[in-house]
């Protein structure tokens, strides 16, 4: 264990979950989670959430934390995957449910189920951003409505990469990182 990510709010709030230091994994500050989740707070709740790259778990748990009904954490990284089982048992989610699985891959298949809120926090550097983005979309993983937050590097997502029926609801950015959360409407 190498550090730990926090639950801010919700029943879990003051929580600390161990995380492992993996390369490429760089679990969303507080501060950003904070904003977040202000901006989510209307919709947050009995919401179908979908973490794409879960890393620490740090958007999937907060988000049961504050009444999701229910969250899909992916993680391709075995490691992190397991750590991500150990916290879900540790905070007794019986609501959760942790794949080890490449993301742009599950996502290349006829949706299952469609999700609510989508976490999109990708190793940046890699253009995961835009394929993971197109998927969801071309593949309809996403609820009429749904909220898609996207965190990139500086420059990490052009206009070309958001679907047009995807608005920009708000955007900020803290130091090289830039936040996005998209409202979609229906094709």
């Amino acid at each position: 264990m190498n550090g730990f990510i926090r639950v801010i709010g919700g029943k879990w709030r003051g929580r600390k979950l161990p995380v492992l230091d993996n390369e490429g994994l760089r679990p969303t500050t507080d501060r950003v989670k904070e904003t977040l989740f202000n901006w989510l707070m209307p919709v947050i709740h009995d919401a179908n959430c979908l973490d794409c790259f879960a890393g620490s778990g740090s958007l999937g748990f907060e988000a049961l934390s504050r009444g999701a009904k229910h969250a899909t954490l992916l993680e391709k990284n075995r490691t992190a995957a397991q750590q991500l089982n150990k916290n879900k048992q540790l905070l007794q989610i019986q609501n959760g449910h942790i794949l080890q699985t490449d993301t742009i891959n599950w996502l290349a298949s006829s949706a299952d189920q469609k999700f609510d809120v989508v976490f999109v926090d990708p190793p940046f550097h890699h253009g995961l951003a835009s394929k993971t983005i197109q998927r969801l979309e071309t593949y309809d993983w996403l609820s009429n409505g749904a909220y898609i937050y996207v965190e990139t590097e500086q420059n990490g997502l052009l206009s070309r990469d958001v679907p047009l029926n995807w608005t920009l609801h708000r955007e900020k950015t803290t130091g090289q990182v830039h936040s996005y959360l998209f409202i979609r409407e229906n094709a």
